[in-house]
């Protein structure tokens, strides 16, 4: 049976891990990626079903991979899953901004750029919450050389907080972070309803002139006699050039009016 591995921890602080089994646990032995030898053991507490490892001071030799495992009268268990260590603070923070703005529209998508001087491999954005999701994306070069990341966040939704914090490291050393860049917060803004006050002028305006130009063409086939003809073409199209004009008039004067009263 496979044990499950459990840790919280913080830079400079202590930390607990806890094995958790079915059967009944005589010893634990908490081992790290790479060394032969087991990092710890522990006799099994009272109920014979965890121990607990404590790490007093984390630093950069503490950071790492770590699986734990148990003896029980069947023998070793199975090695828990992979826990992995990470300790911040041995660069310096990168920087964190929102594109186009930290104030987003409820529903809309918002990009957040990672940027630092340091030539990071990858960098990691934290949401902060209960959530605690994090995303990972590898540095690219901005046009001035530095090293950043883009990550596409989204929908923003006014009933989430949306607060985010973002790392750095090398591809050598994944477990060894920079310190965190300071709080991003975005703010959720109220939907501004689309307003369709132009567009709705201009189709009026055209509409108007498609009339105008159809009861042309009435008055044309009710009067089309021959010794009328000639004058009523001459009328109707200077009658069309004049609405033409007079409804692009009125459309720029309607745009013009919009843009004054609507910010």
């Amino acid at each position: 049976m496979t044990p499950t591995l459990m840790a919280l921890f913080w830079l400079g602080l202590s930390l607990g891990s806890r094995t958790r089994v079915q059967a009944e646990a005589q010893e634990y032995r908490l081992e790290k990626e790479k060394i032969p030898v087991p990092w710890q053991k522990k006799m099994a507490l009272e109920s014979g079903n965890k121990a607990k490892f404590s790490i007093p001071s984390m630093g950069q030799h503490r950071a790492g991979r770590y699986h734990c495992y148990y003896r029980s009268p069947a023998g070793w268990s199975e090695p828990s899953e992979v826990l992995e260590l990470v300790v911040t603070g041995l660069y310096r923070k990168p920087s964190l901004s929102a594109l186009p703005s930290p104030v987003v529209p409820s529903g809309r998508n918002v990009t957040l750029k990672c940027g630092s001087q340091v030539a990071f491999d990858k960098f990691i954005l934290t949401k902060e919450g209960e959530d605690k999701l994090s995303w990972t994306v590898d540095s690219q070069q901005d046009p001035t050389g530095l090293a950043q990341a883009l990550f596409p966040v989204g929908p923003v939704t006014a009933s989430n907080k949306w607060t985010f914090r973002c790392y750095g490291y090398v591809r050598s050393i994944p477990q060894m972070w920079s310190e965190p860049s300071e709080p991003l917060e975005l703010t959720v803004s109220a939907s501004r309803p689309q307003d369709y006050t132009v567009g709705n002028l201009i189709r009026m305006g055209l509409a108007g002139l498609v009339l105008a130009a159809l009861g042309i063409l009435l008055f044309q086939a009710q009067y089309g006699g021959a010794e009328h003809q000639r004058a009523v073409a001459i009328i109707s199209t200077s009658d069309i050039h004049a609405i033409i004009i007079i409804t692009i008039i009125t459309i720029i004067i309607s745009i013009i009016i919009h843009i004054i009263i609507v910010p």
